[in-house]
C-alpha cells in the first residue's frame, strides 16, 4: 500500500574541503562529508559543532517585549498577585508548563497552573480559563505555546482584571493580542536571532531573562533542561543553533539526573537509563506524556512532570502509561476503519487529499491517525471527528513534504469556526454542514499548489558506505552529530549488493518486521546486524539468497549496559540474483 520512495543521493561536497578537513580533523572522509553537507567548513565551525555551550545561548532581552514580560511578573511577586501559568495539553504544552511553574515556585507561593480540557475547552486560551482564573483570584496569566491569536480572550481578560504575558511560537496573524507582554520569536520585527524555539523553549528563555535581571545563576535553570528537550523533540522544532545547544544538554540532564516524573516514564518506556536520545523521547517518552491528554487531562503530565515524591511519580506514571496502553488500541481501530473508508470509497476524499469523518471516532487520537495515513497513501490528510460538547467537527491535518498544508487550510478561514497550527500539521474546527464546501475547496487548493515531486516520497542518502568503515571510531564520532532532528538529522547510507547470512527471521506481534545479519559481498567476513521496520515483504527474497540495497542509518543499541551497533534500515531495494 506504502508509495515506493524515491532514493536520492546528495550532491557530493567540495572534494578539497572534504579533505581538509579529514586531516585537521583525523576522522574519515566520510564523516568530513557529513561535516560539509552541513554547512561545517573550518575547523572551528567543527569543534563549535562537536562541543556545544550554554555560553552560546542568545540574550533573552533581545525578544520583543522581553523586558515588559519580566517586569510584570516582578510586580506580581513582590505584590504577591497569584499568578496562573497557563498552557496546551500536548507534550510542548505540558513542558512549558511545568517549567515555568516549577520556576515560579521557587520566587513566589502564589502561583498555580492550568491546562484547558481537549474536549471541553479545546486548543489554546479558553474563555472558561480566563473565568476560572478570576473565580480563584488570579491577577497575571502567564500563556505558553498558545495565545498568539487570542486577541478576544486577552481582551476578556483585562475586562476582569487580569494582565497576560503571551509566550508562543505558532505564526502570528496581522493582529497581535493586546497582552501585557507578546513574546514570540515569529513576530514580524521581534529582533531574535532564532525563531524556531518551541513552546517551552520561549517559556526558558522567560526565566532565563527573569534570572538574569534579578540575579539567579544561571546554573539553577540546568535542572530545568530535561524538560526542555524533551519540548524540542516531540514539537519536531529544528535541531539546530539555540536548540541543538539546548538539547544537547538537556539529553545529558535526562541521562544524568532527570527529574522523577522523567525517570518514570524512561523506566516505563523500556529505556536503558543513561542511554536517552532523541528519537526515544519521540516515539517513547513524548507518546505518553500527549496520551494524558488525549485520553484524560493534560493536568495529570504536569502533576507528573512537576513530581517531587517518587512513590507519587511512579503512581502517576503508571496511570499515564494505561492512558498510553488505552490509547495505541483506540488508534489501531479507528487507523483500521479509517483505510477501510479510503479503500471502499466511503471517505469524504480520497483524491488530491486524503479526507476521513467519523463522528464517533476519538477526538485525542485523530492527529496520529492522518500521521499513518499519509504514510499509507502520501497526500495531504485530515481527519475528522465531532465533538460530543459542542456539536462541531474537529480535525486533525497532516501533510507531506513540500506542502505548505496550514495555508491550505487558511484558505478555507470563512468555512471554519478555529484553526491553528503548523506547515505540516494543523487543527480545524467547523460547523458539520460546512464540511462538504470545505472538502470541495481544500480539494482544489491542493490540486492547484501540490507538484508530483511532493507526491513522491523521498529518501535523502547523505553517502555510499562500505561496511569496513563503521568502526568503532567511526561510530564514536558519528555519535557526536547527536542530537538529530529537523536541520539536523541522522546520517542515512547507502550500502549496495549486500546478503543476510542465513538467520535473517521476520519478528514483532505481527511479524511485520525483518531481524538480519547483513553482509557485503566485497568483505564476505564481516557480518553487521540490521533491523527493518515494516519490511516483511522482502523476506522471502532475502531469504532465499539474493541480493539487496539498503539505505539506513546507524545506531547503538544499549542491553544491560552492553552497546551493539546496528544498521536502521530505512528502506529495501531488491536486486536481481545475477548467479
Amino acid at each position: 500500500m506504502v508509495k515506493e520512495r524515491k532514493w536520492i543521493i546528495k550532491d557530493a561536497a567540495d572534494t578539497e574541503t572534504v579533505s581538509r578537513l579529514t586531516s585537521e580533523l583525523g576522522i574519515d572522509p566520510v564523516l568530513a562529508k557529513l561535516l560539509v553537507q552541513r554547512g561545517i567548513t573550518t575547523f572551528q565551525q567543527a569543534r563549535a559543532f562537536f562541543r556545544p555551550d550554554l555560553g552560546y545561548l542568545h540574550d533573552p532581552f533581545l525578544m520583543k517585549d522581553m523586558d515588559k514580560a519580566v517586569t510584570r511578573i516582578r510586580r506580581a511577586v513582590e505584590e504577591s498577585t497569584p499568578i496562573l501559568v497557563y498552557g496546551d495539553y500536548d507534550v510542548d504544552g505540558t513542558t512549558a508548563v511545568a517549567l515555568v511553574y516549577s520556576f515560579l515556585k521557587g520566587i513566589t507561593p502564589a502561583v498555580d497552573f492550568y491546562i484547558p480540557d481537549r474536549y471541553d475547552e479545546g486548543y489554546g486560551v479558553s474563555f472558561q480559563g480566563i473565568d476560572w482564573a478570576a473565580e480563584h483570584g488570579f491577577g497575571l496569566i502567564i500563556t505558553l505555546d498558545c495565545g498568539i491569536k487570542a486577541n478576544d480572550k486577552v481582551d476578556y481578560a483585562k475586562g476582569k482584571g487580569i494582565d497576560i504575558i503571551i509566550c508562543d511560537h505558532h505564526l502570528p496573524e496581522n493582529e497581535i493580542p493586546d497582552a501585557a507582554a507578546v513574546l514570540d520569536p515569529k513576530i514580524e520585527n521581534c529582533g531574535y536571532p532564532f525563531d524556531d524555539l518551541s513552546g517551552c523553549g520561549v517559556g526558558f528563555k522567560l526565566v532565563q531573562a527573569y534570572s538574569a535581571q534579578y540575579g539567579i545563576p544561571f546554573e539553577n535553570l540546568i535542572p530545568l533542561l530535561d524538560l526542555l528537550v524533551v519540548s524540542i523533540a516531540s514539537d519536531l522544532v529544528s535541531v539546530v543553533g539555540e536548540n541543538r545547544i539546548l538539547a544537547h544538554f538537556g539529553l545529558k540532564r535526562l541521562n544524568e539526573n532527570p527529574r522523577m516524573g522523567l525517570h518514570s516514564m524512561i523506566r516505563l518506556s523500556g529505556l536503558e537509563p543513561g542511554h536517552v536520545t532523541i528519537d526515544d523521547i519521540v516515539f517513547k517518552i513524548g507518546p505518553r506524556i500527549n496520551a494524558a491528554g488525549r485520553m484524560e487531562s493534560g493536568r495529570v503530565a504536569v502533576e507528573l512532570l512537576t513530581a517531587t515524591d517518587e512513590s507519587e511519580a511512579e503512581r502517576i506514571g503508571s496511570e499515564i502509561n494505561k492512558y498510553n496502553n488505552e490509547r495505541k488500541s483506540i488508534d489501531r481501530e479507528i487507523t483500521r476503519e479509517a483505510l477501510e473508508m479510503v479503500q471502499s470509497g466511503a471517505c469524504l476524499s480520497s483524491g488530491n487529499a486524503t479526507i476521513v469523518y467519523s463522528p464517533t471516532w476519538h477526538k485525542g487520537v485523530v492527529g496520529i491517525v492522518a500521521s499513518r495515513l499519509v504514510e499509507a497513501f502520501y497526500k495531504p490528510t485530515v481527519v475528522f471527528s465531532k465533538s460530543q460538547v459542542s456539536g462541531l467537527v474537529t480535525g486533525s491535518a497532516r501533510s507531506v513534504h513540500g506542502f505548505d498544508l496550514y495555508d491550505a487550510i487558511e484558505s478555507c478561514s470563512d468555512l471554519l469556526e478555529n484553526f491553528g497550527g503548523h506547515l505540516y500539521a494543523a487543527g480545524l474546527t467547523l460547523k458539520e454542514e460546512n464540511l462538504p464546501e470545505f472538502c470541495r475547496r481544500i480539494e482544489e487548493f491542493i490540486g492547484r499548489n501540490i507538484t508530483r515531486e511532493m507526491l513522491t516520497p523521498v529518501i535523502h542518502v547523505d553517502s555510499f558506505l562500505d561496511f569496513d568503515r563503521i568502526t568503532p571510531k567511526f561510530v564514536r564520532i558519528l555519535k557526536q552529530f547527536q542530537p538529530f532532528g529537523p536541520g539536523n538529522t541522522a546520517p542515512v547510507f547507502l550500502t549496495e549488493n549486500v546478503y543476510d547470512n542465513g538467520n535473517g527471521r521476520r519478528v514483532g506481534a505481527d511479524a511485520g518486521h525483518l531481524k538480519l545479519e547483513l553482509i557485503q559481498e566485497s568483505q564476505p567476513y564481516r557480518h553487521i546486524s540490521a533491523i527493518a521496520f515494516n519490511k516483511a515483504e522482502h523476506f522471502e527474497h532475502i531469504r532465499n539468497g539474493n541480493p539487496i540495497d539498503i539505505c539506513y542509518s546507524i545506531v547503538e543499541n544499549y542491553y544491560r549496559g552492553i552497546a551493539n551497533i546496528q544498521l536502521r534500515i530505512k528502506d529495501i531495494h531488491d536486486r536481481e540474483d545475477l548467479f
